[in-house]
């Protein structure tokens, strides 16, 4: 593809790169989904601060997965007030217990965890929690970054080191990619574009499996086309007192 604008002269060959490499992971994350839809558990999506936005892509939405609760729990997303407490918050040691308690994890779910540099404390402790409940976690991550810096959690651990499947989105350290002459700070950054796109493709690939095995997918259907309500109620009744989002 031929373009002139910067960004996406370095974007694609992220994502190239990115759906080069990580398709087996993919199919792993689809496998553990769609099994875990089977025997009607659920999935879990988090993420601080602007790693959030992936949770908000999978949950409740058309084409999303019924069964996926995004954990965005206050202090932790886009709307917090000072948005530096954000900051401050996600590296908060004992934080991630609490939230992994509130939300009902129990085993056989599965919980994919969004951080690009993997190396803040509270994405490291969700892992670490939910794996001592039995859940399967999920990282995704960009390994180039969390290779690049030093962990903030207590014991030194990056959140790749926690995970039973490391999703890597190929970013380069610092997210922001296209450069300036005469300008040496970086600007458009990657993971969310691709990190949407990777978690999109896991989600595609598990309806196949459902459907597959001879399941009816639990899948919303866009609230903009008539009948929709009727349709999305049924799951919604399906999972009722489940879905943290409800």
């Amino acid at each position: 593809m031929k373009t002139t604008l910067k960004y996406f002269q370095e974007l694609l060959p992220i994502l190239e790169t990115a759906i080069q490499t990580q398709e087996k992971n993919i199919q792993q994350l689809s496998r553990w989904m769609a099994n875990a839809i089977a025997k009607n558990h659920l999935i879990y999506v988090f993420g601080a601060g602007h790693a959030g936005i992936i949770a908000e892509e999978m949950c409740y939405r058309a084409g999303s997965l019924v069964p996926t609760n995004a954990i965005l729990t206050p202090g932790l997303t886009l709307n917090t007030r000072p948005l530096t407490l954000e900051t401050k918050l996600e590296r908060l040691p004992g934080f991630a217990a609490l939230i992994v308690e509130e939300c009902g994890m129990v085993a056989g779910d599965v919980l994919i965890v969004h951080s690009n540099s993997g190396r803040n404390t509270v994405a490291i402790e969700m892992a670490e929690s939910a794996k001592a409940k039995g859940i399967l976690v999920v990282a995704l991550t960009s390994v180039a970054h969390s290779q690049s810096v030093q962990s903030r959690h207590p014991q030194g651990w990056k959140l790749m080191d926690i995970a039973d499947l490391v999703i890597d989105n190929c970013g380069v350290p610092g997210d922001a990619l296209v450069t300036f002459k005469g300008f040496d700070q970086k600007s458009g950054a990657t993971s969310t574009v691709v990190g949407a796109a990777l978690m999109n493709a896991a989600i595609c690939e598990t309806v196949q499996l459902l459907i597959d095995e001879g399941l009816s997918p639990p899948v919303f259907r866009s609230a903009n086309l008539d009948g929709s309500d009727a349709y999305n109620q049924q799951w919604l009744d399906h999972y009722a007192g489940r879905l943290i989002y409800i």
